[in-house]
């Protein structure tokens, strides 16, 4: 018995399955297109930096960031760099970094180092899985928003170890809720469903607590500090746990100083100050929290 929607010339079902494997293909390439928003301009800054960077030969991950990070130095600092378009994309910027978006292409072009990868689709997928909760990109509220998360979401993924308590760290209980109390500020969270979602992500940070180095006691460890770890610059700002991040790196005056990319100065840059005293300049600055790169599951 011939069953309903099926051809039975072999003719037929060749030019058929052609057709398919056709159809298939380009919703392929239309989703990845939906899923990823990089201009031509910035797809040619990546082939060049990529190609840039194939000489590369620091004999420590710590060193081969940081010569990832100079790299940028003079790249302009822009704000809200991710918040493109209606729906949540994988942003790929090259020309305009704000302080987050720097350290993570650091973290995807130094795991593009370690595997020996070239192309544009492994950074993306290198991109990917550190910037989303549990390297799945699902909406705006799978973004790892809030820095400490992002830290231990990409700890868990064997990229980064947290390493502050290990430098006499103090735990400190405080609720991180400051997109759920202001969400007029994220043009995403117009939209209920979001909304609902962060303040959901908010309530299991709650159950978490916040370590972080006094600022009082920076100057005595950054010996301990390595060039290339990850500082997180910790706030007593009601609801937010981070307010600024970058890549450390020690200096010819034996200080330890931040690579980053600075919304003062407009641009990624290091800064001109050893860090323990560039943050006596930030009234709201408690500390900092020390993630160690890893890249182990690279």
């Amino acid at each position: 018995m011939l069953e309903p929607g099926y051809f039975y010339s072999n003719q037929i079902v060749v030019k058929m399955n052609h057709k398919i494997a056709f159809l298939f293909l380009l919703f392929g390439l239309m989703v990845r297109s939906q899923q990823i928003t990089c201009s031509p301009e910035d797809k040619s800054l990546f082939e060049s930096k990529i190609e840039a960077l194939q000489d590369v030969k620091a004999s420590k991950l710590g060193d081969t960031l940081v010569f990832v990070g100079k790299s940028f130095m003079g790249t302009p600092y822009v704000e809200k760099t991710l918040e493109v378009g209606e729906l949540e994309t994988l942003v790929v910027n090259f020309s305009g970094l704000d302080c987050t978006t720097f350290v993570e292409n650091v973290l995807a072009f130094g795991s593009m180092l370690k595997k020996n990868q070239h192309s544009f689709d492994a950074f993306t997928e290198n991109l990917k899985t550190i910037r989303y909760r549990n390297s799945f990109m699902n909406g705006y509220p799978s973004r790892l928003h809030y820095f400490t998360e992002w830290i231990r979401n990409n700890q868990k993924k064997g990229l980064v170890k947290d390493i502050t308590s290990d430098l006499g760290g103090v735990a400190l209980n405080k609720p991180i809720n400051f997109m759920g109390t202001h969400r007029s500020l994220y043009p995403f969270l117009v939209d209920d469903e979001n909304f609902e979602a962060m303040l959901q992500v908010e309530k299991e940070l709650a159950k978490e607590e916040l370590c972080y180095l006094p600022q009082d006691q920076i100057e005595s460890k950054e010996h301990l500090i390595q060039s290339g770890d990850i500082i997180a610059l910790a706030t007593s700002i009601k609801g937010l746990d981070v307010t600024h991040t970058g890549i450390a790196i020690h200096q010819p005056d034996g200080r330890l100083h931040l690579l980053h990319a600075s919304s003062k100065n407009g641009e990624v840059e290091i800064s001109e100050l050893p860090l323990a005293d560039y943050l006596k300049g930030i009234k709201s600055n408690i500390g900092i929290i020390v993630a160690r790169p890893t890249l182990l599951s690279f």
